[in-house]
């Protein structure tokens, strides 16, 4: 790996003889070791985990504010991995639209991804933009409890409070001065996992923004579905080349 994909990207468990890779991105507020255990569940490929700025091992860098940028960035990692072992990209919620952006990116350096997978997101109108206001720590802590991605105690912390809260709102904030642009159109098939309890589910018009297919994926579960009950078996079928994707219907 060179400089810049060890730089963006963690692997979570090297595979020589891997047949595909998955590239992860985590949600607001996330870090790459979200999916420290995705690497050793997923038979013949091999798991990437994005590192973003400003938090985890990257904590004194400055926190990302432009995702198109953002987006660019991890990118040009993915592609500095080289080979041509196909490419997928698994992004969760805020992740799910980083994913995008890199795969529009990957796309114009004709090195386009296999399939995005789009977690916690859902194929519909995008809502209404509001005017956006810096929130009150209390009230991002709260609203991290409801959504069920992080438990009281932890959210108490003062450790916490004073290092991992202040990128969430800086992801939030990255998220609300996104403008949405629904071009350029993906080449590469969309699919979208979420939770059937989900009221928080990302809303993007997927259909428009890819000129390939989409396949959607109503799962159990609320708005962190996947830490109780990771796609693993979902994402085996799409991922190994030698399975029909229509196979993982």
């Amino acid at each position: 790996m060179t400089g810049a994909a060890t730089l963006w990207l963690h692997r979570t468990v090297e595979r020589p003889l891997a047949k595909a890779r998955l590239v992860c991105f985590p949600h607001a507020g996330g870090s790459a070791s979200f999916f420290r255990d995705w690497g050793a569940k997923l038979h013949d490929v091999e798991v990437f985990a994005v590192c973003y700025p400003g938090r985890a091992e990257r904590i004194a860098e400055e926190p990302p504010t432009d995702l198109i940028r953002l987006g660019r960035d991890i990118a040009d990692a993915v592609a500095a991995l080289g080979d041509d072992l196909p490419v997928s990209l698994f992004g969760h919620s805020l992740g799910a639209v980083v994913a995008l952006e890199t795969a529009r990116r990957l796309e114009e350096l004709g090195r386009g991804p296999a399939r995005l997978f789009a977690s916690g997101s859902r194929d519909a109108p995008l809502p209404d933009a509001g005017e956006y206001e810096d929130p009150a720590p209390e009230s991002v802590a709260q609203r991290l409890i409801e959504l069920g991605g992080t438990d009281a105690e932890l959210a108490a912390d003062p450790y916490f409070q004073e290092l991992v809260l202040p990128y969430i709102i800086g992801d939030g904030a990255m998220f609300h001065a996104y403008a949405n642009p629904l071009k350029p159109i993906l080449r590469c098939p969309v699919t979208t996992i979420f939770g059937d309890e989900d009221v928080d589910a990302d809303r993007r018009p997927w259909r428009e923004l890819t000129a390939s297919t989409l396949d959607e994926h109503v799962v159990p579960g609320d708005h962190f579905y996947l830490t109780p009950r990771p796609p693993y078996a979902l994402l085996q079928r799409y991922l190994d080349p030698a399975s029909n994707p229509a196979g993982a219907e």
